[in-house]
């Protein structure tokens, strides 16, 4: 295992002082140090983070010292990540440094030993990498391996081409924050206002869609029913699903999102609220819990705290918007939403603690059969 700090110091002494990237587990202690350390830009998504990157070697890598811009994403990420790194850094030959995980990893059955939405990743990271041209190598987990590495990777970047290393799990030390982003006391939890939509959900048969990470967990834990869907992965994709169903659907349905999702698809609100409106649907309702945080990463800040998503939901057309300042605000909302007749976009803000239910599982129940489940549902309507 690699100590974290020492690592982090090798790579400023290598020129790698500069990082953006979006949080994940397996680099949540690189992505700490840097955050510590003043140098990490927290994006919104891989592609924003890559351009980042990209901007900072076109000022630092003439220089003397040769620095070039520093990105860090889970390789779940790198489907976001290719736009820019085929038309920008490839088109233009700007090169980066990138530290990509390798979730979905294969045990020495070849069976994958991730969540599910990991496996297909866990497989083509490598091979991903290569067909983009950008040379890869799995990080060393021994100091003097990974100082070979550096140099080596250093060299090709000067070269004019990116290279990537794909980290494995426990590869780094661990690393606390040092200042934790500020939480406001005595905000409900996310397993109390997912209650309360399991239940209105279930007595009104209406669709009731989760975002990935705890937020599915939680709702699982609370009860699993066949109207329910838990996302795994397609971080940003709830409210986008959800609108295709209720385009084709009478039911209602309810998009529950996160804060760090919806920003990472924030254009999606748009989309949403101009094909409610068109097509006269009340039948579709987004719903924010707002933690203010990377929650399923570890903790680390967003950019939520500087983000007015009720007026921009407004401002983006959807008709109905509630800031639900209280539990029985946000339920009152809902029921609202549920008896409403006329069309248009429903937005439901609730502004959340931080942290999850202790010792939360994961569904039994696999995607496919999830989804299945759900097919049937629909056909009943």
């Amino acid at each position: 295992m690699l100590d974290t700090n020492t690592f982090g110091v090798l790579l400023a002494e290598s020129g790698f002082k500069d990082f953006s990237g979006v949080p994940c587990s397996y680099l949540a202690p690189l992505i700490n140090y840097a955050i510590n350390a003043k140098r990490f830009i927290m994006a919104n998504n891989e592609g924003e983070a890559v351009a980042i990157a990209s901007g900072i070697t076109l000022v630092n890598a003439s220089k003397v010292d040769s620095r070039f811009g520093v990105v860090l994403m889970q390789n779940s990420g790198l489907s976001n990540a290719l736009s820019p790194l085929t038309s920008l850094n490839h088109t233009f030959k700007i090169p980066i440094l990138g530290f990509v995980s390798l979730r979905g990893q294969r045990d020495e059955n070849g069976k994958n030993t991730d969540e599910p939405q990991h496996e297909l990743l866990g497989v083509i990271t490598n091979k991903l990498l290569t067909v983009c041209e950008i040379a890869c190598e799995v990080l060393d987990s021994q100091m003097q391996g990974a100082k070979e590495q550096i140099l080596k990777a250093k060299k090709i970047l000067q070269s004019g081409k990116s290279f990537f290393f794909v980290v494995k799990s426990q590869t780094f030390s661990k690393v606390e924050l040092t200042q934790a982003h500020k939480i406001e006391s005595g905000l409900p939890t996310r397993i109390n206002a997912l209650e309360i939509l399991h239940s209105l959900a279930f007595s009104h048969s209406a669709l009731l869609l989760a975002t990935t990470g705890k937020c599915g967990r939680e709702l699982y834990e609370i009860g699993d029913t066949a109207n329910q869907l838990y996302m795994v992965g397609s971080m940003g994709c709830v409210s986008a699903l959800g609108l295709g169903i209720a385009l084709k659907s009478q039911k209602k349905v309810l998009c529950v999102d996160g804060d760090s999702a919806l920003l990472m698809r924030l254009g999606t609100l748009s989309t949403n609220a101009y094909y409610a409106k068109e097509r006269n649907l009340g039948n579709f309702c987004h719903i924010l819990l707002d933690n203010q945080s990377h929650d399923s990463t570890g903790g680390q800040f967003n950019l939520s705290p500087f983000v007015e998503f009720y007026h921009i939901a407004k401002s983006c057309g959807y008709e109905f918007v509630s800031y639900a300042q209280n539990l029985e605000a946000f339920e009152a909302a809902l029921k609202e939403f549920l008896t409403r007749k006329s069309g248009g976009a429903s937005f439901v803000y609730l502004r959340i603690a931080k942290g999850s239910k202790p010792n939360l599982g994961r569904p039994k129940i696999t995607p496919q059969e999830v989804a299945l489940r759900l097919q049937n549902f629909l056909s009943k309507d």
